[in-house]
């Protein structure tokens, strides 16, 4: 737990998962200049929306507000949403005092002021701006926040072409903020942002929402893993963990007739692709889809195959804890005879991580760059 002075008081805050690198914190400056710039603005009777808060710092830190305001928060992230409700508890917020909208649904509004952490993914932001629009006030403030290294230039061309014209700030501690208000005489077209590709060695398409991962193309490190999946398994529970848009878990389904699929990731935008790309593919069959926090809404001990193509990174962090903690998941949801199937990039040494759960870590196949390892005890 850290402890973060903001205009609107100290907030003590910690990351979701917790993480042990005391390097690592729950906020930036790009969070302190954006609370900084709202509070010079009007207090208003109208909500204020939050985009993209990371861990509900910018949420909790106006829903401590005096006087109160009404707070809603727009994310594609589970982690985001946990993570918001444990800062919320921490600084003894009631855990309603912030209104939770994913990004599947768009805020009705009227907003006057809106704070926004410029996303890794534009074609993300792009969407969300297109759809942020008609739930602004007149003369509504559109406040873009990140770190000067990870701020591109579009993001301040995608404000001007669907909110308004924007002005930089100067840089602050390495932030920066880009301040568009809102042109009702603007009119931009929809954009169009879904993408579709084949899956290698089937008849199916793959549509991606904005923002899921690899949305252009099948990544390479899904492409080994889909090469050795197993196939006849009578029965069974299969997890596509991290499932983007659902490629693993759909071969696995069509390897596998009998098997119960089950799709989990904490994007709701992935888990929207996953879902529509599996009924396309079979609909008349069933399977299950969860937006989780990883596999903790997954009993222990069901699972008879888990597949995994893990992340490196959460948001700009990069490191092998988020993995690592994959890794322990799964060694508790699969029964006795269950196996674990991941790939990863050599260098990253999963079959050394993979000890330290399971018994036997053996490589099933591998190129120069990704080796696929399956775990089991």
């Amino acid at each position: 737990m850290q402890s973060c002075d903001t205009p609107f008081g100290t907030l003590n805050l910690e990351r979701h998962p917790p993480t042990q690198n005391p390097t690592l914190q729950a906020f930036d400056t790009a969070d302190l200049y954006l609370l900084q710039s709202a509070a010079e603005l009007p207090v208003s009777d109208l909500p204020i929306l939050v985009i993209n808060d990371n861990f509900g710092t910018l949420a909790c830190a106006l829903a401590k507000a005096e006087p109160a305001r009404k707070v809603h928060t727009w994310s594609d992230s589970k982690l985001a949403q946990l993570g918001l409700q444990t800062n919320l508890l921490a600084n003894d917020l009631p855990t309603d005092a912030v209104q939770f909208i994913d990004s599947q649904q768009t805020p009705s509004g009227p907003y006057q002021c809106v704070l926004m952490r410029v996303p890794k993914s534009l074609t993300l932001m792009q969407d969300q701006l297109f759809r942020l629009r008609t739930a602004l006030a007149e003369q509504a403030q559109v406040i873009a926040g990140a770190m000067v290294k990870h701020l591109p230039h579009a993001a301040g061309d995608l404000l001007a072409q669907y909110i308004g014209p924007y002005q930089a700030s100067l840089a602050w501690k390495k932030s920066r903020l880009l301040t568009s208000t809102m042109d009702p005489a603007l009119n931009p077209d929809k954009p169009e942002l879904e993408t579709r590709y084949e899956l290698p060695a089937s008849t199916f398409q793959l549509l991606n929402k904005p923002g899921v991962f690899s949305r252009e193309k099948l990544d390479n490190g899904t492409r080994a893993l889909l090469s050795s999946l197993p196939t006849g398994q009578e029965g069974g529970y299969i997890v596509d963990l991290g499932c983007g848009n659902g490629a693993l878990g759909i071969m696995a389904a069509q390897l596998n007739p009998d098997a119960q699929l089950v799709f989990i990731d904490e994007s709701y935008a992935a888990v929207a692709s996953a879902q529509h790309n599996f009924s396309q593919a079979f609909p008349e069959r069933a399977a299950e889809f969860v937006v989780s926090d990883g596999l903790t809404e997954i009993e222990d001990g069901s699972a008879d195959l888990i597949l995994c193509n893990p992340p490196f990174h959460q948001q700009q962090a990069v490191g092998d804890e988020m993995a690592k903690r994959l890794f322990e998941q799964s060694y508790s949801a699969l029964n006795t005879t269950g196996s674990l199937m991941v790939v990863g990039n050599r260098h990253l040494g999963y079959h050394v991580k993979l000890r330290a759960w399971f018994e036997k870590v053996e490589q099933l196949s591998g190129n120069p760059k990704f080796v696929v390892l399956k775990a089991s005890n």
